[in-house]
């Protein structure tokens, strides 16, 4: 495994980016860059060389024009099997690159992606929301993310010639990372871990914190060649559209979002005339099928300046939204409140969007009654499907639409309404705990069920413990094809033992566990119901007077003892079990 690592001046941040290297699991080497540093990077340098010596190794050059050639330079010293390569204001996080060679080996990968986290600087999210052995490149996220904080195999690179644009101070690493993804066989992601810490400098030098790191004209320049380079690897067709998205949408259009309301009047023609130039070589017929309605509305406006402006500000306004009802009208869940613009005028249409946590592609629409800035939306819950969906409230404006979260400005007698049984599926509004935004979790993944199982009687039978209750779900006797199995669960292993339940009409059970053969212990009996997610289990509730007393029978050499009993507090249903030979029970007599 190679590291490399270009440093120019970056002392106070170098030994948290060493260290973190150093610790990592791997059979390693780390090459640190020096890009002619003047504020005693070079002396720290020498000082972990001389420490470390046979893994870290430094190399000197003089440029200053950007991380372009000290990284070409590590890579031409490299000899590791992997190259990963890492600012030196950046670190990785513990683990990272043991996981992400682990998933490289089992996958034969060419790049893996490990999850990168923000500190002061936005990191890239889509291509996260989980892991994945092998993605391909044309069904996934993993391209919209060009940076070179990634693990790449060295062959690969090496075969292929792929090197960074040298002479640039910023984009220099995604001419790398387009030109690997042509040639990569095989793409895995890390999700589920936090691989890689971006950071922010304090004192603002980083290249990418410069005001003039970003400048529209000179990144729509800059990226041509990129895509240039994408085009003469990938043939025309829907991989190729699926590539050339990303960069209209956010290398093109994103241009004329901010950076086009703080650019001047003269930069704003340059700036449209640089992404129409781009849009007359690349733009096709498979791209604009895939826009989004305000990039569609900016390309019909790229002669027309003002128009430009106007759709960038809609853009940029601010939603102004709030909760003021919420309540159940049979299924479906009515969702009551206000949303507009601020700032740009009268919107045309608002509607709810209901996107699933666990395929972030999706979503469902929801079109609202509107009356002035307040609206009103009916979602037909039993249409979600299982899992958690978010909540959003979008409002539309001349074909650009902006959407917020909705929930966490509401007004002070909004509650969540009480959970729902659904054609048998359990749905639980509720607010979440980081910011307080509507979302509704279907099957109860994350918002636990409220539920009573309760003993009516109970009784032995020929060795078995007959148990009669009855259970609800929300406040409702659940179907009875819901209700699963009764399971122990052994109080101090966590070992556990289901037995078959026979559900009745009007929410009733019956149950003939043969509690004498668990193995002893202290046993705890939960109700076990299928609600639409993950199995839903009720601690069966009970009484002392209903509990069935102690049993005791020989079975050859065997005493075997089971005192069912109602525990104190809340009372739910336990049993202690003991097995005795005769042996223990004579030692017992003799002390």
């Amino acid at each position: 495994m190679s590291i490399v690592i270009p440093a120019r001046n970056c002392r106070p941040y170098l030994d948290r980016c060493l260290t973190a290297a150093l610790v990592q699991r791997v059979r390693k080497e780390i090459v640190v860059v020096d890009d002619g540093s003047t504020d005693g990077t070079a002396e720290l340098l020498d000082l972990y060389a001389a420490y470390h010596r046979g893994i870290v190794r430094v190399v000197r050059v003089e440029g200053g024009t950007g991380a372009g050639r000290p990284r070409n330079v590590g890579l031409d010293h490299a000899a590791g099997r992997y190259v990963f390569f890492c600012d030196a204001d950046d670190y990785l996080g513990p683990e990272a690159l043991e996981r992400m060679v682990a998933s490289a080996d089992r996958n034969g990968s060419d790049i893996v992606l490990g999850k990168i986290v923000g500190h002061g600087r936005r990191a890239p999210v889509s291509m996260f929301h989980r892991s994945a052995d092998r993605v391909e490149l044309g069904d996934s996220a993993v391209y919209n993310s060009l940076s070179c904080f990634k693990l790449f195999r060295r062959q690969m690179l090496e075969r292929h010639r792929i090197r960074f644009r040298e002479g640039l101070l910023v984009g220099e690493d995604i001419y790398f990372t387009v030109h690997a993804y042509c040639h990569a066989e095989a793409i895995s992601v890390v999700a589920d871990h936090d691989c890689y810490h971006l950071v922010d400098r304090a004192d603002g030098s980083s290249i990418m914190q410069r005001p003039d790191s970003r400048d529209p004209v000179s990144w729509l320049a800059m990226i041509r060649g990129p895509i240039q380079l994408m085009a003469e690897h990938i043939p025309p067709g829907k991989l190729r559209d699926h590539l050339l998205l990303r960069h209209f949408r956010l290398d093109a259009f994103a241009q004329l979002g901010t950076p086009f309301l703080e650019a001047g009047d003269v930069q704003r023609k340059n700036i449209a005339q640089a992404v129409a130039g781009i849009c007359d070589q690349w733009l096709t017929s498979g791209v604009y099928q895939r826009l989004s309605g305000t990039d569609r509305q900016r390309l019909a406006a790229l002669g027309d300046v003002d128009r430009l402006v106007r759709l960038a500000d809609i853009e940029s306004a601010m939603v102004r939204r709030s909760l003021t009802g919420l309540r159940w009208d049979g299924d479906r869940l009515v969702v009551t409140g206000t949303a507009a613009l601020e700032g740009v005028g009268a919107h045309e249409a608002v509607a709810l969007v209901l996107r699933p946590r666990q395929e972030p592609g999706r979503e469902l629409v929801v079109a609202a009654e509107q009356e002035g800035d307040g609206f009103t939306a009916g979602i037909d819950v039993a249409a979600l499907g299982a899992g958690v969906w978010d909540l959003r409230v979008t409002v539309e404006l001349e074909g650009v639409v902006r959407a917020g979260r909705l929930g966490a400005d509401r007004e002070g007698g909004v509650a969540r309404p009480a959970p729902r049984l659904i054609g048998g599926v359990v749905a639980l509004p509720y607010f979440t705990r980081d910011n307080g935004n509507l979302s509704i979790d279907v099957g109860g993944y994350v918002v636990g069920v409220p539920g009573n199982a309760r003993i009516t009687r109970t009784s032995w039978s020929f060795g078995r413990l007959v148990v009669d209750g009855e259970i609800t779900v929300a406040g409702t006797v659940p179907p009875a094809s819901a209700v699963r199995r009764l399971v122990w669960r052994e109080r101090g292993s966590g070992r556990e033992r289901a037995d078959r339940v026979v559900a009745l009409s009007g929410g009733g059970f019956v149950a003939r566990p043969a509690v004498g053969r668990l193995s002893p212990g202290t046993w705890d009996a939960y109700l076990e119901l299928e609600l639409g997610g993950p199995p839903a289990r009720f601690r069966i509730e009970t009484d002392a007077a209903t509990v069935a007393a102690p049993r005791r029978w020989l079975g050859g050499i065997v005493l075997r003892s089971v005192r069912p009993y109602a525990t104190a507090g809340k009372g739910r249903l336990s049993t202690v079990v003991r097995r005795l030979t005769a042996r223990m029970v004579f030692r017992r007599i003799m002390r």
